[in-house]
């Protein structure tokens, strides 16, 4: 196949180049380096993720065809295979759906030139301060034709792009502050107005590029080591470290059968999965006998959304964006607020009433075609995705766990289901993953290794990672809902 061909002529580019760096530790060549006074960049951390062991990764992505197809696919779309796609091999099913969206949101036909695209994802990306996203998409811009002074700050870019600022702002932290007023103000703009297309494309950009600063944060995504912050020129401080380790990907000096439970004891981890599952038992069968009332369910979501607002983390400190990032958006100060706090009070968004089926999904596919229809079956990919299993136990169905994760997102959001018993989160949710979720959700650039050790301790990494596709999935469906329930009173 000549994808492949692709791929494994930049793997086989990669054996000579660590051919030709060889060490004199493993004889592999005589340190030409040092006799040319080259400087060899050498990674700053130990693989893809700084929460997950490389080996972990690199066995995943050895074991089998669809996921080499999918990396030599990646490869070939964007020149590269970034830390992400590497992360998110773990569920190549979900991964495949992902890249087709991106690839189709970045350089398909569409309503926006291409280094729109690119300056949009990396205004989204800056709002979190999510410099690995801004770096990729920098390189991006420039790469398909990008005016180089728009990269020295958002006001010298067109005034168009300016316009979108404030949605953008408004989108990352506070969407439930979308108005019809936000979408008048872009497509009346005179000459710097928006079509409803492009808007929507725009839209749906904000959001994706929002969410993905969730997963990179989540999961400790790395920077390349062509990156900043990806590498260092330092030598190794570990005397058996060799140049052969860096080029083939072997770093591992740290990872010294790192345990994500921590200090705590296997068997304390043990029986939280073992308690969870009895919980998951319990509420089936309360399920089974009783039905909550309407009235009921709708007090405990009105308690579950005001406890939501304190769910902090000890860790919850102001984050001081870096000039290469903040300089591409305005009103650095302007962050995640929960929306019931300091006397306001949010009108419940009821699913109902405006669900992304019904309605979101037929706007996108009217104004954007095709985009609905990829969205759509990335959401239901991330939110059915299953593989039966429950850290140790097989044959489990997680259906009541997913659900609990996806509408807890929502309902952070004031977004609810009325079909929904959100007494069930409080039984299946504890606060360590509470406290996660909130965190990479609405401020993923507070999100700290500890975090993420701290929750579900006894899972795999894999099924950590399922978790940040459900959060990220559930809060690119949360922004889209307000956003496109804007366009549509609008419109009416």
């Amino acid at each position: 196949m000549r994808l492949a061909t692709t791929a494994n002529q930049a793997y086989t580019a990669s054996l000579a180049v660590s051919e030709l760096l060889g060490c004199k530790q493993c004889g592999g060549g005589r340190g030409q380096d040092e006799e040319l006074g080259i400087r060899i960049p050498r990674p700053l951390g130990h693989g893809p993720s700084r929460f997950i062991p490389e080996k972990e990764i690199l066995q995943v992505g050895s074991e089998d065809a669809q996921m080499h197809a999918l990396f030599a696919d990646s490869f070939a779309a964007l020149g590269r295979l970034d830390n992400i796609t590497l992360v998110m091999v773990f569920h190549p099913q979900y991964l495949e759906s992902f890249l087709k969206t991106q690839h189709y949101l970045l350089q398909m036909d569409g309503p926006l030139p291409l280094h729109y695209r690119h300056y949009i994802g990396i205004m989204a990306a800056a709002r979190h301060q999510c410099s690995y996203l801004v770096n990729l998409h920098v390189n991006d811009f420039l790469h398909v034709g990008g005016d180089p002074k728009w990269l020295n700050g958002l006001e010298n870019a067109p005034q168009k792009l300016q316009n979108l600022g404030e949605l953008n702002k408004v989108l990352a932290h506070r969407p439930w502050l979308i108005t019809k007023e936000h979408i008048e103000g872009l497509l009346k703009a005179e000459e710097h107005s928006w079509s409803l297309a492009e808007l929507v494309h725009a839209v749906v950009l904000l959001t994706h590029y929002h969410s993905l600063a969730s997963f990179t944060f989540g999961c400790g995504i790395s920077p390349e080591i062509h990156c900043d912050g990806g590498h260092t020129f330092r030598p190794p401080s570990v005397s058996n470290y060799c140049i052969c380790d860096i080029t083939n990907g072997n770093h591992s000096v740290d990872e010294m059968q790192v345990n994500s439970a921590g200090n705590v004891s296997v068997s304390d981890s043990f029986f939280e999965v073992e308690a969870l599952m009895e919980k998951m038992r319990q509420l089936q069968e309360c399920r089974d006998e009783e039905e909550a009332s309407q009235e009921e369910m709708a007090s405990r979501f009105e308690i579950e959304k005001r406890e939501s607002m304190f769910v902090f983390s000890s860790d919850d400190e102001e984050v001081t964006p870096a000039r290469d990032v903040s300089r591409h958006f305005e009103d650095t100060s302007y962050g995640y607020k929960d929306f019931s706090r300091h006397g306001m009070h949010v009108p419940t968004f009821r699913v109902q009433d405006y669900c992304w089926e019904d309605h979101g999904y037929s706007l996108v596919n009217r104004l954007y075609p095709d985009v609905g229809q990829l969205i759509d079956e990335k959401f239901h990919i991330a939110y059915n995705l299953t593989y039966n299993t429950m850290a140790m136990h097989k044959d489990v169905d997680t259906s009541m766990l997913r659900r609990a994760i996806w509408n807890y997102i929502h309902c952070m959001f004031g977004i609810r289901y009325d079909d929904y018993d959100y007494g069930e989160i409080n039984q299946l949710l504890d606060r360590s993953f509470k406290v996660y979720i909130k965190t990479v959700v609405c401020t993923p650039e507070k999100v700290t290794k500890r975090m993420y050790d701290s929750f579900w301790r006894q899972f795999k990494h894999s099924e950590k990672v399922h978790v940040n596709l459900l959060l990220i999935e559930a809060r690119m469906q949360a922004e889209l809902l307000y956003a496109l329930r804007a366009i549509t009173r609008y419109m009416t």
